[in-house]
């Protein structure tokens, strides 16, 4: 039997079905698409008319696991629930979802599945974590700076004025050590807190401002790494301060740089050093719980051996770094400056490749 509702009252439910914000599907015993609701169509990026007995399979790259569990269902009329399950489409987009299947006929058995995506709520919730982190790390550097900084201004004016005291240029000297550690402790921890100066607000192209981190990192790597852009030349111009936000890209571009560069350095790697700059616009996105009519999602991509998992949920607090020559302080910056401008930053990472991902809102970040 193929879903074909009856005329009177089956219309209504196809109409019913076709209004619903979550997606729906019906397929036969052989796992063949009867019906997808335009919902259903979003998420797997297809039509009905495309879709429309075709194997699930074709849309759906499932485990055998999944499928198999779909074929008992249509066998013995049982109905079942996954929750936070992991669907992969042709497209290479993977999507964790709750489903639920419930058989609907029985001569031969046709399955309804509704799928409610999981994947912006759990972004959403890994956002939250990240801006609370943020709040959480920015109270603990402000008051360790208060607390560092007096006793350093004490430290440094006490060398001072015993370095007027002595005749003895041996003896200075050990007071100028003082006097330009203290000088360098305190640059430490005004790093640490980050830009203090007010954004410069004024328009800003976001491909102005990544063809100048493209510049200086070719300079800087003397042309040892492979830079290739993927723009979207339809990016409107936005509100941001443009020289703040060339640092910010630029520190991530660098670490992006050192980590193609460590591919040179592992036996068995052939892949050359790579980073891939790419721009994407995303309608009605939210970061954190405030909804954007308009966002630039920005990704950085290098093909170094990626960061450790360990380290990856911590790679935004100040002093963490993944090389022994870093200070960790680049991408705390880096995340506090995007804050600035009402956005977020993101990694994602695997062997052989690591994605910073940067959302900035379009509009007016009053």
């Amino acid at each position: 039997m193929s879903f074909h509702p009856a005329p009177s009252s089956g219309n209504s439910y196809r109409s019913i079905l076709d209004s619903l914000t979550t997606a729906v599907l019906v397929v036969g015993h052989d796992l063949a698409i009867r019906y997808l609701n335009p919902a259903a169509e979003s998420l797997f990026e297809t039509s009905m008319t495309r879709s429309q007995g075709t194997a699930l399979k074709e849309i759906l790259l499932d485990s055998e696991d999944a499928l198999t569990t779909l074929h008992a269902a249509a066998m013995n009329g049982q109905s079942y629930t996954r929750r936070e399950a992991e669907f992969a489409l042709l497209s290479g987009a993977r999507l964790t979802v709750d489903y639920s299947v419930t058989p609907i006929s029985l001569e031969p058995t046709e399955l309804l599945i509704e799928i409610q995506p999981r994947d912006r709520l759990l972004r959403i919730s890994r956002e939250e974590d990240i801006i609370s982190q943020q709040e959480t790390t920015r109270i603990l550097v402000r008051g360790m700076a208060h607390e560092i900084k007096n006793p350093l201004g004490g430290i440094r004016g006490a060398a001072q004025l015993l370095d007027r005291e002595l005749s003895d240029d041996d003896q200075r000297e050990y007071t100028r050590v003082i006097i330009d550690e203290a000088d360098r402790l305190r640059s430490l921890v005004d790093r640490m807190l980050g830009p203090n100066k007010a954004l410069k607000i004024a328009p800003t192209n976001i491909h102005e401002v990544l063809e100048r981190v493209r510049t200086l990192v070719e300079a800087e790597s003397k042309g040892r790494v492979n830079l290739r852009r993927d723009y979207d030349p339809s990016l409107p111009e936005f509100p941001g301060d443009k020289e703040q936000l060339i640092q910010a890209f630029l520190n991530i571009a660098r670490n992006a740089m050192e980590a193609a560069f460590e591919n040179e350095n592992t036996p068995g790697t052939s892949a050359s050093p790579t980073i891939t700059f790419r721009t994407r616009a995303l309608r009605q996105f939210t970061i954190g719980h405030r909804r954007h009519r308009l966002v630039c999602r920005v990704d950085i991509i290098d093909n170094g051996p990626g960061i450790l998992p360990e380290l990856l949920q911590n790679i935004f607090y100040p002093m963490i770094s993944g090389r022994a020559s870093g200070t960790g302080l680049g991408l705390s910056i880096t995340q506090s400056i995007i804050g600035q401008h009402r956005g977020l930053v993101e990694c994602e990472s695997e062997p052989g490749r690591t994605d910073f991902i940067i959302f900035l809102p379009l509009e007016d970040n009053k």
